[in-house]
């Protein structure tokens, strides 16, 4: 027999009705906490590791720390995301970290290592241009170039990788890299990563304004 593709994206209960959520809950025939206990079981074997626990219950504790309970078992989001990450950092005794970011967002870099530096961390910042290696370099031709006729240098993730590993960061925080380099600069990153901003050109990096308005009917 098939076994059933898990699709929780598309689970129709509310949250709290979920069974993810709550014993009497409902869930799709696919569904992970009805027929995955095994490798849940796995899975759980993992956070015997007590640096791996630790970074879980931090987790959580910053999750919980991001609202404020209101009346009536309500609750409202209280901190923006980079007060978030500052907080977690700190919980985690992080001393020295690596801030990764593309050039296309320098303006907010400055500001962000700024604000960390005053947060009393060790930054290490790499820009994504570092290296200024030819986009000649990965087999790019000119007519595939943003402004073709002129040097291009590449965006080198790897190398930001080698980098903040090199200088024995205790974790990574990415802010703007492009689609496909930020894959590659998580695959090499040594220390745990998170991520302050993804890359949105179009729309002020919040890629969530596409979903939230009709835009996305007309992706193709």
């Amino acid at each position: 027999m098939k076994e059933l593709k898990t699709n929780c994206a598309q689970c129709p209960y509310h949250w709290s009705e979920r069974l993810c959520n709550t014993p009497e809950g409902k869930g799709l025939a696919s569904c992970p906490t009805l027929h995955k206990t095994k490798l849940l079981e796995k899975c759980m074997k993992e956070y015997d590791d007590p640096d791996v626990l630790e970074f879980a219950r931090n987790a959580s504790i910053q999750e919980a720390e991001g609202y404020e309970r209101l009346p009536g078992n309500n609750f409202k989001p209280i901190k923006p995301r980079i007060v978030e990450v500052i907080e977690f950092a700190k919980k985690m005794k992080y001393k020295r970290l690596g801030f990764v970011f593309c050039e296309g967002l320098a303006g907010e870099a400055k500001i962000v290592e700024k604000i960390l530096s005053g947060k009393n961390f060790d930054v290490v910042s790499v820009v994504c241009k570092a290296g200024r290696t030819p986009k000649e370099t990965i087999g790019i031709k000119d007519e595939e170039k943003i402004l073709p006729g002129t040097l291009e240098a590449m965006c080198n993730p790897i190398y930001q990788a080698y980098i903040v590993n090199e200088e024995k960061v205790d974790f990574n925080i990415i802010m703007g890299v492009c689609v496909g380099h930020d894959s590659l600069l998580i695959k090499y990153l040594e220390a745990p990563v998170t991520v302050l901003a993804v890359k949105d050109r179009l729309l002020g990096h919040n890629p969530l304004a596409a979903i939230y308005s009709d835009y996305y009917a007309y992706i193709k």
